[in-house]
């Protein structure tokens, strides 16, 4: 519904432990998200200085493919790792991988993380100091799918024309989650620790 989600706290992050401050120029950042918000933060924090690696499954690459001007503007920054994580090679891969990162961005629910035999809390007591989960609407509603322009108008995000909302841009929830993502990256590093941030685009 319009305006439904009227929690204002549009990140949740929870510290895990410590480590020290880091420069973003020294960090090594990993995408496991698809299409928007999640390449977007990515792409950011590249044009900020850091090492963006993207994983797709070769059982199901980015849907943004579809679209090639469109996935290389947020993936022209970005080194690419393509693993079938079908088997336990794959997914053994795909944890070394996340294991050796300082900021790790992931758009699923934790049921599908947890197939794939990944606990974000288990792989950061000496991994990765950042995880930002991207949700549709928080990891607190794991089994809720959302998309750009309901989730947009579930929290208020819209235009009203006579009387009657309208949409104010093309899944415009999208890119600011992305942006508000990539801030919020930006800011824990620098401040140090290791943190779990929940970033949901209907918040």
């Amino acid at each position: 519904r319009v305006g439904e989600v009227t929690d204002g706290s549009a990140v949740r992050a929870g510290r895990l432990g410590d480590s020290a401050p880091m420069a973003l120029d020294h960090a090594t950042v990993v995408d496991l998200g698809a299409l928007w918000a999640a390449p977007l933060c990515g792409d950011l924090l590249a044009r900020c200085g850091a090492r963006l690696i993207t994983f797709e499954s070769v059982t199901r690459p980015d849907g943004a493919r579809r679209r090639p001007a469109f996935f290389e503007a947020l993936h022209g920054r970005s080194e690419s790792v393509a693993l079938d994580v079908g088997d336990d090679v794959g997914r053994g891969r795909l944890r070394e991988l996340l294991a050796a990162a300082d900021i790790v961005i992931e758009a699923s629910r934790p049921r599908a993380l947890a197939q794939l035999g990944i606990v974000p809390e288990d792989l950061m007591a000496d991994g990765p100091r950042v995880w930002l989960s991207i949700t549709a609407y928080g990891r607190d509603a794991p089994t809720r799918i959302g998309f750009g322009d309901d989730t947009a108008a579930a929290g208020g995000l819209v235009a009203w024309v006579g009387g009657e909302p309208r949409f104010v841009g093309d899944a415009v929830a999208n890119p600011l989650t992305g942006l508000v993502a990539a801030a919020t990256a930006v800011h824990l590093v620098a401040s140090g620790g290791r943190w779990h941030a929940d970033v949901a685009l209907a918040r």
